[in-house]
């Protein structure tokens, strides 16, 4: 029983923050456009229903008071939405315009991995210091930050998310084209969310992967060097 406990408070844990995520950034514009189109018009309604997910972007910066990587990333698209928002012009326009943030960030992560400063390294530290449980895992990583297969690693992942996000900007920018105001707010957010769901499972994959070809690579190091610790020459 102790143990069916504590995993259902681990998924009550895990599950409340998603389920926030999902009424402040989906369900809440939703309404508020429904809502506010017949005084508002599409263009003041979508600019209202925008309100919800940028001041909750606000409160989770203020909340952890801590300037780092994720951060500054959150804070760049808190700002880049405040302006294409500030642009005006139609409803169609306005939605093009806040994809546009995605692709900015896309572009940061492929720009990252060109210059040889993966953000998906930075970010990793930051997700770390953040948590006072991966404080072991931190030192590890930090210890291997001029590791060349480490770096290959992270400049792969950037470049993955980076094309990943600029790819789903374009899925969406489709959708602002093909869709109705109210039908976008209704697929899109789905849409976006299966996007950075199959980038995170990726991720997920990749690291298991890249993890399991060190193990195996430091065995073969290790068994070669007990051969050779044993073997006539090494005797010598």
């Amino acid at each position: 029983m102790a143990n069916v406990g504590k995993t259902a408070s681990a998924l009550v844990q895990r599950g409340l923050p998603i389920g926030v995520e999902l009424v402040v950034n989906f369900l809440l514009p939703l309404l508020i456009y429904d809502q506010t189109v017949a005084r508002l018009g599409e263009v003041g309604a979508l600019l209202a229903s925008s309100g919800p997910p940028i001041v909750w972007s606000l409160i989770e910066f203020a909340r952890h008071r801590r300037i780092d990587a994720i951060s500054a990333l959150v804070l760049t698209g808190i700002v880049l939405s405040l302006l294409m928002y500030l642009g005006g012009g139609s409803a169609r326009l306005l939605q093009l315009r806040e994809k546009l943030v995605t692709v900015v960030i896309g572009l940061v992560f492929v720009i990252s991995a060109l210059i040889g400063r993966p953000l998906i390294y930075e970010l990793s530290v930051a997700s770390m210091k953040r948590d006072p449980r991966q404080h072991e895992n931190l030192k590890a990583l930090q210890a291997r930050a001029d590791d060349q297969r480490l770096k290959a690693v992270m400049r792969t992942m950037s470049f993955v998310w980076g094309f990943g996000l600029i790819a789903e900007a374009g899925l969406a920018a489709f959708l602002v084209m093909k869709l109705s105001v109210h039908d976008y707010l209704l697929y899109g957010p789905p849409v976006g969310y299966g996007c950075m769901g199959l980038l995170v499972l990726w991720s997920f994959l990749y690291v298991r992967r890249a993890q399991a070809r060190g193990r195996a690579r430091r065995a073969a190091e290790e068994a070669a060097a007990r051969q050779a610790g044993t073997s006539p020459e090494g005797l010598a």
